[in-house]
């Protein structure tokens, strides 16, 4: 039987799939209205299902009223995957003593199809510093992280995740992008300032196993006054602590996080 004919069909798990996924990729909450014009459904069709998405805490209308975005849970879902937590437990302890070490925040990047999401972060042990909460999605082409993950991948992979970004973003200009991962390459780690916070630049490493990068670990570097941990130290010790996360993910099975 051919893989694009399946055999059985659960309209009712599509129609919910179709809203889930709308949700994911949607920048702001949305209405019913733009719900059904987004999965190409009546508000018939989908009213029931989001009563349903909702009371199961899939999705909540954060402004109390009629406009609605996911909760959290499909992201605690996915983060007890055993190799995702098996990523996050071998990382934390390192990336807690990094912190401690550069008295800056730090935080752990996976692909998710053309983008990146942050699944740990570590908080500066002093009162300034930039963090990143855990969820944050961003384009791949848009962030450090996502040139580093891109620039340690098999070239399949890359002309897949490509395809991907392009298709969200046909604005993209492959060339200039190739150019900046083969820097990226070649130096070990990427350091880039930051497109959302002036002053901040985003310095990361990436995280190998099986000859690719499954993570990245990245540091928005915020230059201090009076502050002995300059830019050269800190992305020395970043990478000192990305290696030691790949070291001791050797000795551990871990599976592939997928993307």
């Amino acid at each position: 039987m051919a893989a694009e004919s399946p055999k059985y069909r659960a309209p009712a798990l599509d129609k919910g799939l179709d809203i889930l996924e709308l949700l994911a990729r949607a920048v702001a909450p949305l209405t019913i209205a733009e719900i059904s014009e987004g999965v190409g459904r009546s508000r018939g069709e989908i009213f029931r299902m989001l009563q349903v998405l909702e009371e199961r805490d899939y999705i909540s209308r954060p402004d109390g009223e009629g406009r609605y975005s996911l909760t959290p849970r499909l992201f605690r879902l996915g983060m007890e995957q055993p190799p995702v937590k098996n990523l996050v437990e071998t990382a934390l302890p390192v990336m807690h003593r990094l912190a401690d070490d550069i008295d800056q925040s730090c935080h752990l990047v996976v692909p998710s199809q053309e983008q990146i999401v942050v699944i740990a972060r570590v908080d500066p042990p002093g009162e300034i510093g930039l963090v990143v909460r855990v969820g944050h999605r961003r384009p791949m082409s848009h962030s450090a992280s996502g040139h580093v993950l891109l620039a340690w991948q098999d070239d399949a992979t890359r002309e897949r995740w490509f395809g991907m970004m392009i298709e969200h973003e046909p604005q993209l200009r492959r060339p200039t992008l190739d150019k900046a991962i083969s820097g990226i390459r070649a130096a070990g780690v990427a350091t880039i300032p930051s497109q959302v916070v002036d002053g901040v630049t985003d310095i990361s490493a990436p995280v190998m196993q099986h000859g690719h990068a499954i993570c990245a670990m990245t540091i928005p570097f915020i230059e201090r006054r009076g502050s002995t941990m300059n830019m050269a130290t800190t992305t020395r010790l970043l990478i000192e602590a990305a290696n030691e996360v790949t070291e001791a993910l050797a000795h551990r099975p871990t599976a592939s996080l997928g993307n």
